[in-house]
């Protein structure tokens, strides 16, 4: 038997009379989950046309477009994200519809560079997916989380689906409220979920948006040769942990490693975006430092707390983060990649690959955390960029390179490690002028815990077996290694 449309017969109607009755129930604004892929279009499509059959006066209840920009997505996207909010923004004002847009960002200092580049964490695996909660999860929950607090309750509606996978299915059922089109949030209090979309299949997707013109203004046959060009699927707004992973997506990050290869930015530049090479280069690279026989080139062997974990059975040391000269390679080659990429831009396209508000984070977690005496960052900058940006000028009792290479000096006159010091220095430096001193001894106690030997000295001893505990697990304690040091480091690895 051939499997029935959801557009069949009646059915396109039934979802326009469920959504003004679901929009009519209560005075739960709406958060409206918009990626710029088919099925977020398709469902505020959707809604669109469906509310304009109301009259003027009963569409008073506030609804949200949120976009949520990683501050790494891919160039090409983010130009038709902007330009679709701006002419959704548009439209709504002129329709008389109460929908306003925004775009949800991550902090800076849980962006992708400030994690990576700043703090060391390794590229992205699907072992330890450290970015997703950071980049997508948070930002979207935080804007939620704020109108929760101004109206008490929201409704988000996102355009999923029960055919997309059969987990997808489940997770949509078990959260059903009995009786109701919506169903509760996965993890947010007095957030509800409407699904507009849930029993469409994939060409009932295509073929609304083929069949029914954008209410705003766009051609969505521009967004079919969008997916022909990638060959892949669409990145939707990600709000909790069961939302698919989109590491293969054509809507996804440009940085992403989590597959092996980024299979829609090679069919993207094939198709004509030859600018976007560079990119590829660099996200290349960085899957690079994945390979296991490579890890020890790029990782520290001591975890982000200092301590050594080995692999069981071996004598293989967890690979811990990026070392920070590898992290400084990192920042150029960043740098060099976007001076590329706006060159070979279209015109118009004023790509920025890092914002200048990541480097000054990165610059402070090199300097207070990293032991970056000879602040490299502007240095780095001045020498790819060209210019310079407006850096805070420390104090006077900052340390400088010279102080460095001094103190290298001595330290290994008398055989002592030269980090270990830079660290015991940067913490009472951190602390200058505070009255209360009980923090200050317990990060001292803490960096007098941690291994400061070489590899060599760590190995002779547990060969000879005065080894310490040994950790279960193989790749999968890398997430371990990126374990946070000191008490004012708050990240926790995922």
């Amino acid at each position: 038997m051939a499997k029935v449309s959801a557009l069949d017969g009646t059915g396109l109607a039934d979802r326009y009379r469920e959504i003004r009755e679901v929009y009519l129930s209560d005075n739960r604004p709406w958060v409206v989950g918009y990626s710029g892929g088919k099925d977020s279009t398709c469902a505020l499509q959707m809604l669109w046309t469906a509310l304009l059959e109301l009259p003027v006066e009963q569409r008073q209840k506030p609804i949200y477009v949120i976009s949520s920009d990683t501050l790494v997505e891919t160039p090409v996207i983010v130009r038709y994200i902007d330009v679709t909010l701006e002419r959704i923004a548009r439209a709504a004002a002129e329709q008389g519809l109460p929908i306003k847009t925004e775009k949800v960002t991550p902090n800076v200092d849980r962006s992708f560079w400030v994690n990576m580049i700043g703090r060391g964490y390794p590229a992205p695996s699907r072992r330890f997916r450290w970015c997703t909660e950071r980049l997508k999860i948070e930002p979207a929950n935080d804007f939620i989380r704020g109108r929760v607090a101004e109206f008490g309750e929201v409704v988000m509606v996102l355009g999923v689906r029960t055919s997309e996978s059969a987990t997808r299915a489940q997770v949509m059922s078990f959260h059903k409220i009995k009786g109701s089109a919506l169903s509760r949030h996965s993890s947010l209090l007095n957030a509800f979920v409407y699904a507009p979309i849930e029993p469409f299949s994939t060409d009932d997707v295509w073929t609304y948006l083929l069949q029914h013109p954008s209410p705003w203004g766009n051609d969505n046959r521009d967004l079919v040769a969008m997916y022909r060009n990638a060959q892949a699927g669409e990145c939707p707004l990600v709000v909790d942990t069961t939302t698919p992973s989109c590491g293969n997506s054509r809507f996804g990050c440009w940085v992403c490693t989590v597959v092996e290869r980024d299979r829609s930015m090679e069919a993207m530049i094939d198709s004509g975006e030859d600018w976007l090479e560079p990119l590829l280069d660099f996200r290349d690279m960085l899957a690079e430092t994945q390979l296991p026989e490579k890890k020890k080139l790029y990782r520290e062997f001591r975890r982000r707390s200092g301590q050594v974990a080995f692999i069981k059975g071996t004598d293989t040391p967890v690979p811990g983060p990026y070392t920070l000269d590898f992290c400084k390679t990192l920042l150029k080659r960043l740098l060099e990649t976007q001076l590329k990429v706006q060159r070979e831009a279209p015109p118009g396209d004023d790509t920025l690959l890092v914002h200048d508000a990541e480097l000054h984070e990165i610059r402070r977690i090199w300097r207070a955390e990293r032991g970056d005496w000879a602040d490299s960052v502007p240095l780095i900058v001045r020498e790819t960029l060209g210019r310079d940006l407006d850096w805070v000028i420390e104090d006077s009792i900052a340390f400088t390179a010279d102080d460095g290479r001094l103190l290298d000096e001595l330290c290994r006159d008398r055989d002592v490690p030269t980090e270990l010091v830079i660290k015991l220095l940067d913490v009472e430096r951190a602390a200058h002028g505070l009255k209360r001193r009980h923090a200050v001894h317990t990060r001292i106690e803490d960096l007098f815990r941690q291994e400061w030997r070489d590899l060599d000295a760590v190995l002779e001893e547990r060969l000879a077996g005065r080894q310490a505990d040994e950790v279960e697990g193989d790749e999968e304690l890398e997430a371990l290694a990126m374990q946070p040091a000191l008490d004012f480091d708050k990240d926790v690895s995922a």
